[in-house]
């Protein structure tokens, strides 16, 4: 499976961003679908998850606002981010929950104070 995430970039706190992922697996339908996010240094951490039926999933450091999206037709998953911080500042990655490799390559995001 590929993955491949964009949308990324630099935005000032309280900005917004909308990430988008395409991934080419075959029953993208059917799979939970998540966006993580890593700082160097650290784990990559799980940020929010959407079911195949688009029920969302968003972790407490999130909630509120993240929204995640998903056109299963297009095989994609988008993440819009609000009220962004400085410590949302990260590179950002969808996959599988629970994940599968390879990883894309990720989009980055600096939000600036």
């Amino acid at each position: 499976v590929q993955l491949v995430e964009s949308g990324g970039g630099l935005v000032q706190e309280g900005g917004s961003l909308r990430l988008s992922c395409i991934s080419s697996a075959e029953f993208f339908s059917s799979d939970t679908m998540g966006w993580y996010r890593q700082v160097p240094g650290n784990q990559r951490e799980l940020v929010a998850s959407i079911l195949f039926n688009g029920v969302t999933i968003p972790e407490e450091s999130v909630k509120g606002r993240f929204t995640l999206s998903r056109d299963n037709a297009k095989k994609m998953v988008y993440l819009q981010m609000n009220s962004l911080k400085p410590e949302d500042t990260a590179v950002y990655y969808c996959n599988r929950v629970p994940p599968h490799d390879p990883w894309g390559q990720g989009t980055q995001v600096t939000v600036s104070s």
